[in-house]
């Protein structure tokens, strides 16, 4: 993809940290020459947008459909602000974080955004990879005002004080045309990744499925368990309500000088400083729930979408999560591996209560209800050994996997920077192309971090 790329013969300091040298033909201009901001309310019946930092500007709808979220946009939409195709919009608090883009769509969006139309007709795409590159998020992040980084707020009138580059037209297009084409490549790598991923799993919960409720040994006499979603199971295993195998503890910290933990749903239980995402957090953790290692803590809000995990340390967790201790004499790992299989979490979808799907919680009472085999101490001890030594050729599998698909985003993403800031001439690359290239999806993140609908923030 990159064979060939060649740095432009002559080049300018553009004056610009963010941006370094650039093309000696490339105009580098304050924005205020090249957008004008836009305030066009009072458009009710258009359609919802959102601006997200991992794709772009979306129709709102799209990210309602298969989430959890809710529209938390006001009923009364007259203040809200009509969006063009081709006009750039960003989220004032977010777009130092990546929540700027150039729109495909009309619409509008909500009244704490800032709408920039383009003075001239440029090439809206060129401006929108632009400023999705690491590279502008420190500058965003840098004329961005604010008592602390959750109160950041880039305003209009400091965004026209940035400066960018504008090549022109013809070359626009051409870095366009070249990007599309890289994003599509890429995608598809990423993809057939992903899709390996997914097998792999596939792999990995049946083996986990048949040694959690079957055992490791396949001469041994099986009775029925009496639950639909367990089936058979070996016959000297007890089949047991959660009631008498966990029990709710609910210690709290009189100091908050414990160790702080976080739920991180592909790593479980980890210190909070290794959290990389921005989040509020409370000056104080007094009252925060301590668990102990070995207890099993789970989210309410989320634990039937899987969001639970085993402590490995003494710490504090959120005050909303329940601490379930074991209750019984037991290797705590099996459990946990029980209640992770895809037949359990179904029986913890059932239980969950709620108005509406983003509110449901799984409350004790109802997780003390489910009914699990439980096989001797020593044979559960035994199963999650196995376990360990059977899954650890696909568990490095799988981490290597994920490994490359995230060198790909890292490629992808100093690929586009190099490219719109010109450190890389790609007209002549372009020029090979095929005749129609098709635009990619803007990469979507995993579950776990899926993009939420944004919350109305007053306008200031």
């Amino acid at each position: 993809m990159i064979d060939g790329l060649m740095t432009y013969a002559k080049c300018k300091e553009s004056g610009q940290a963010w941006l370094g040298s650039v093309p000696s033909h490339w105009p580098v201009l304050p924005n205020r020459a090249i957008f004008a901001e836009v305030k066009d309310r009072d458009h009710p019946d258009e359609q919802m947008l959102s601006v997200t930092i991992t794709r772009g500007i979306v129709q709102q709808k799209t990210l309602l459909e298969n989430s959890s979220k809710k529209d938390s946009s006001n009923q009364d939409k007259s203040k809200y602000k009509l969006i063009q195709p081709r006009d750039i919009a960003y989220n004032k608090m977010r777009a130092w974080q990546g929540a700027i883009a150039a729109s495909d769509f009309r619409g509008i969006i909500s009244p704490a955004y800032v709408v920039m139309r383009l003075r001239e007709e440029e090439n809206a795409r060129y401006f929108h990879h632009l400023y999705r590159t690491p590279q502008f998020a420190k500058e965003a992040e840098r004329w961005s005002y604010g008592i602390t980084s959750d109160m950041w707020s880039l305003r209009p009138e400091h965004f026209k004080l940035i400066y960018s580059t504008r090549p022109p037209r013809a070359e626009q297009d051409t870095i366009v045309r070249f990007l599309d084409h890289a994003h599509g490549q890429v995608e598809r790598a990423i993809r057939a990744k992903k899709k390996l991923i997914a097998l792999l799993n596939e792999q990995k919960q049946a083996i986990v499925h048949r040694a959690v409720t079957r055992g490791m040994n396949p001469k041994v006499a099986f009775k029925p368990s009496g639950l639909s979603w367990l089936g058979e199971i070996p016959k000297h295993w007890e089949v047991s309500r959660s009631k008498y195998v966990f029990h709710e503890v609910d210690d709290r910290s009189a100091t908050g000088q414990e160790l702080r933990l976080s739920m991180c749903q592909k790593r479980g239980l980890i210190p909070s400083s290794e959290i990389e995402v921005k989040r509020l957090v409370s000056e104080s953790a007094v009252g925060a729930k301590i668990c102990e290692a070995g207890d099993l803590v789970l989210n309410r809000l989320k634990a039937h979408l899987g969001v639970f995990a085993l402590a490995s340390v003494r710490g504090l967790v959120s005050p909303d999560y329940t601490i379930l201790r074991p209750a019984r004499a037991m290797c705590p790992r099996y459990f946990e591996l029980i209640y992770r299989t895809p037949a359990c979490r179904v029986e913890l979808r059932k239980r969950a209560k709620g108005i509406v799907q983003g509110f449901w919680r799984l409350y004790t009472d109802d997780f003390y209800d489910i009914r699990v085999p439980v096989p001797p101490v020593p044979e559960q001890e035994k199963i999650v050994k196995q376990l360990d030594s059977d899954l650890a050729t696909l568990n490095t599998a799988l981490a290597r996997t994920e490994r490359e698909i995230g060198l790909l985003r890292e490629y992808r993403t100093r690929l586009v920077a190099d490219v719109v800031t010109g450190k890389l001439d790609v007209r002549a690359a372009a020029a090979k192309l095929p005749a129609e290239t098709e635009i990619p999806a803007e990469n979507v993140a995993p579950d776990e971090s899926a993009e939420e609908i944004e919350t109305e923030e007053a306008e200031a």
